[in-house]
């Protein structure tokens, strides 16, 4: 110890009124220990800042791999990112101007209440009203039309329509009738078989088609034992959208079933009017035939029924 501390101590002694004081060397070894102790101190509160870090890292980690963790008395945090911009420039085909309305525009049709197809035209109908079919001129029925279950059309040679699958539905009626000039209660002129037969969309067509080809491929048939049938095709006029008209000519004969020299004429038309079609075949009346001005006069009542039906 050097010789000033030593003289220090011993002022001190006398001041303090004979009070054993703490020998130097005491006080040296207790500071170590103080020493060694912050020192132990320190390293352990580096320990814990060092795990205290790790800790920290791992639960960031864990909060970038999933979604806001909320410890229990804790805040969650809201979300204040902005929404994504939205471009709400017009497209070009917004910007395009409207289309004139009122006199300068597209004429408009009132609705007619019927379902109509995209060219503005009425719908196919899927059955047959008796509207379809016309009215016989007055003072020329000789018996009330009937409906009856015979074929449209006379046998050709056997012929088949491929058509007649797209066939949708088909009704015939029986016309009987007399001339103007025929006095009441004599036998009727003659009669016809009416029908009126709806097709599958864009069928009706090929059906005239079948029967042009079917009556040419007829030239001649034995209609019934021992009468020899003749067809051929003959000018149709205008009549509907598209007509075919074809006659039959066998050698007439009288109620004894014996040839008079003459022939018995049958004419028969059929009639397109969009997906419709309507045939007239006139059947005469013992031994009569037909007369081409009365057959034409019923084709156009025909076809006006049909247009009115249709609407």
């Amino acid at each position: 110890m050097s010789r000033e501390l030593g003289s220090f101590y011993r002022s001190l002694a006398e001041d303090t009124d004979e009070q054993v004081l703490t020998p130097p060397d005491a006080l040296r070894r207790r500071a170590d220990r103080r020493a060694r102790a912050r020192g132990t101190v320190t390293a352990l509160a580096a320990a814990v800042l060092v795990v205290g870090t790790a800790a920290g890292s791992q639960l960031v980690l864990a909060a970038n791999e999933h979604s806001h963790v909320v410890t229990p008395g804790s805040t969650p945090s809201l979300n204040t990112t902005s929404p994504p911009t939205v471009d709400t420039t017009p497209s070009p085909a917004a910007t395009t101007s409207p289309s004139p309305v009122g006199p300068s525009g597209p004429a408009t049709t009132p609705s007619t209440g019927k379902s109509t197809t995209r060219s503005g035209a009425p719908d196919t109908p899927t059955s047959i009203s008796d509207r379809a079919f016309f009215t016989q001129p007055a003072g020329t029925v000789a018996a009330p039309p009937a409906f009856v279950p015979e074929d449209a059309l006379p046998k050709l040679c056997g012929a088949r329509y491929p058509s007649d699958e797209s066939l949708v539905q088909r009704r015939t009626r029986k016309l009987v009738y007399r001339n103007p000039d025929t006095p009441e209660g004599h036998v009727p002129d003659g009669s016809y078989l009416h029908s009126v037969t709806i097709y599958r969309s864009g069928k009706a067509a090929a059906w005239l088609a079948d029967l042009r080809r079917a009556v040419q491929n007829c030239p001649e048939q034995e209609r019934v034992e021992g009468v020899v049938s003749r067809q051929r095709l003959l000018n149709s006029g205008d009549f509907g959208d598209d007509s075919v008209l074809f006659e039959m000519s066998e050698p007439a004969r009288d109620v004894n079933g014996d040839p008079t020299g003459g022939n018995d004429v049958r004419l028969i038309r059929a009639i397109r009017i969009g997906d419709v079609v309507t045939v007239l075949w006139e059947q005469g009346w013992e031994g009569t035939s037909s007369e081409r001005s009365q057959v034409d006069d019923y084709s156009r009542r025909a076809v006006t029924a049909i247009r009115r039906w249709l609407g």
